[in-house]
């Protein structure tokens, strides 16, 4: 029996600025006929309407920022403190005080929405999907509906965008995966494990509907339909870390359930990407923001933690004049003026200024761009020569060599090539795709399993002309490098045919029936995708390219090393870079030319 619905409760007017509507019910028409419940905040007045900013997702509507998570609120530009401000979401005080209904929604089994708790599932989309269109319907809206949120509350975005919602006006994935295969669940195929497993168990399981206690423990109120026990709930919930475990490849119903078409995209669209985010969203946003078949559709890339930005005066003036421009009608920009805006806006990141401050990254440099990747690129090969060295100039290689390093590398004990620059001759701006083509193989120890596989893990540092590394803000505020990028050797075949096929960005479908063998001995040519990256090279700086047979430096909590998916029988042994006039390896940098 599902349970009794709830009738919605209008919160006391004088308590807020804003009306405060809680725990609204959302009747579903396209996918499990449940109901969805949401909170409304809406601006004071009996008679005008209003266009609606609407999140849906699994961190709990009515979990306040501060419970989420204390040090980023204290952080938070003081402008997005609300009674009702919460995580990666659109603050209600501010967006109702410019105009702007906020409909904050739980997503299914999570919260105080019931129903089979299937985060990032097509059935969860498409109940999105119904949460849209009611709030496009209600007689406070009016009508136009904008997406704006961070990361889930981004990633979503793109699915239900291609699902075209009536009422959906325009929208704005603010650090957002787009691909959740390739962007968070198997990085080249090897499966990132910890930071999912964090997240499903710190943010999402503790707010499943119908767990108890969570008003004790200030994670929110207690459900309003009453507990349900530790057996109801675990019948009631598609657990991640299983299904990414046990599922490996784009074809399993499970990853296969979850694929769209990002041309179907048709509105105004504002991507965010963050430098940053390299081990999570960027990639996504680049994507995205290349797939989708939207007429107005704009590139903005960032730096900073993964938190704060979002909230940044300058950006949130960013957010507002878009939205304005496609839900209001008032373009003060120009955002509805084919041209007037340049699609890509990019910081530049030149220079050592420390990293999780914002204030020392405001030196950063500001660019303009038609189109994405640069026109003007020049993709530049970078050479690996056997004295690890990384040249412009194709080394000659007479006899054939290679360079092992052990496999079954790790973050606390490390296994690696590095390749260095010399120091440049003059200031150089990288900023793009990277793809890594590399002549691999490896080998059995004396004793031991003979291995069936081989992990890439890549890496490129940026070394300041006086001799340190320079580290970047990651998305906890971690010290990053500047981009990584992997591959599983097994799952090595591309797809030159697909349309998504590049020369600076291969094409894999990952597919079960894309598995090749890879023998002990037997040398394998592969291109490896590093994700997108921008640095200014200063004159004497150099840039470092790094092989590993794991994570190292920067992977912060994004880690790879589920001892199933990265087991020794499979793994362990020894790893090769081969050499040779037919083994020729190197990186392709995008080489941006001055102006």
């Amino acid at each position: 029996m599902p349970p009794p619905i709830k009738d919605a409760q209008k919160v006391d007017d004088s308590s807020f600025p804003y009306i405060f509507e809680e725990n609204t019910v959302i009747l579903l028409k396209t996918s499990s006929k449940g109901i969805i419940r949401c909170n409304v905040y809406r601006p004071k007045s009996n008679n005008e309407r209003f266009p609606v900013l609407v999140t849906y997702g699994p961190y709990g509507k009515d979990i306040h920022y501060k419970d989420f998570h204390a040090k980023s609120f204290s952080e938070v530009n003081p402008e997005h403190h609300s009674a009702h401000s919460a995580w990666e979401t659109p603050d209600p005080g501010f967006w109702t005080k410019h105009g702007y209904a906020i409909v904050r929604a739980d997503e299914r089994g999570l919260g105080q929405s019931p129903g089979f708790l299937d985060t990032m599932s097509r059935g969860t989309s498409e109940a999105f999907f119904d949460v849209v269109e009611w709030a496009a319907e209600q007689p406070w809206s009016s009508g136009k509906v904008g997406l704006l949120g961070i990361s889930y509350y981004a990633g979503s975005q793109w699915r239900v965008a291609a699902r075209q919602p009536k009422g959906l006006s325009a929208i704005i994935p603010w650090e957002g995966m787009s691909d959740y295969y390739r962007d968070r669940c198997r990085h080249g195929g090897i499966l990132s494990n910890e930071f999912i497993n964090f997240w499903w168990n710190r943010q999402v399981v503790s707010n499943q509907y119908g767990l108890p206690g969570r008003a004790a423990r200030n994670w929110g109120p207690d459900c309003v339909d009453g507990d349900m026990s530790d057996e109801e709930r675990e019948k009631n919930r598609q657990d991640q870390n299983i299904d990414n475990l046990n599922n490996k490849f784009r074809d399993d119903e499970y990853y296969a359930s979850k694929e769209y078409d990002m041309g179907d995209i048709q509105v105004p669209l504002l991507s965010v990407a963050n430098w940053g985010g390299i081990l999570l969203h960027l990639r996504g946003n680049i994507e995205g923001y290349l797939q989708a078949g939207s007429e107005f559709k704009y590139l903005r890339v960032i730096t900073g933690r993964h938190d704060l930005p979002f909230y940044y005066t300058e950006e949130v003036e960013v957010q507002r004049s878009f939205l304005d421009a496609f839900l209001k009608g008032d373009d003060r920009v120009g955002w509805s003026v084919k041209g007037k805006v340049p699609a890509v806006d990019l910081v530049l990141r030149k220079g050592d200024v420390g990293f999780d401050d914002a204030q020392a990254e405001k030196v950063y440099e500001r660019r303009r761009e038609n189109e994405w990747p640069i026109s003007r690129t020049r993709y530049t090969n970078f050479y690996l020569t056997p004295d690890q060295s990384l040249t412009q100039v194709q080394p000659i290689v007479t006899r054939a060599q290679k360079l092992s390093y052990e496999a079954l590398g790790s973050l606390e004990n490390p296994k690696l090539l590095q390749f260095t620059t010399p120091p440049f001759e003059q200031e150089t701006e990288i900023t793009g795709h990277i793809v890594a083509h590399l002549n691999v193989s490896m080998s059995p120890h004396a004793s031991g399993p003979t291995p069936s596989d081989i992990d890439l893990f890549l890496t490129l540092r940026y070394i300041s002309p006086y001799g340190k590394e320079v580290h970047y803000t990651g998305t906890a505020g971690d010290p990053i490098p500047l981009s990584k990028g992997w591959l599983r050797v097994s799952l090595r075949k591309t797809n030159p045919l697909h349309p998504r096929h590049r020369d600076w960005l291969p094409h894999r479908d990952y597919f079960s029936t894309d598995v090749q063998p890879v023998i002990p001995g037997d040398v394998y040519p592969v291109d490896v995708e590093i994700w997108p990256t921008n640095v200014v090279v200063e004159k004497g700086g150099k840039i470092v390219f790094e092989v590993s047979s794991g994570d190292t430096q920067g992977s912060g909590i994004f880690l790879h090393n589920h001892p199933e998916d990265r087991s020794e029988n499979k793994f362990a042994g020894i790893n090769h870079v081969s050499f040779s006039e037919r083994y020729t390896n190197w990186v392709s940098l995008p080489i941006i030319p001055q102006r």
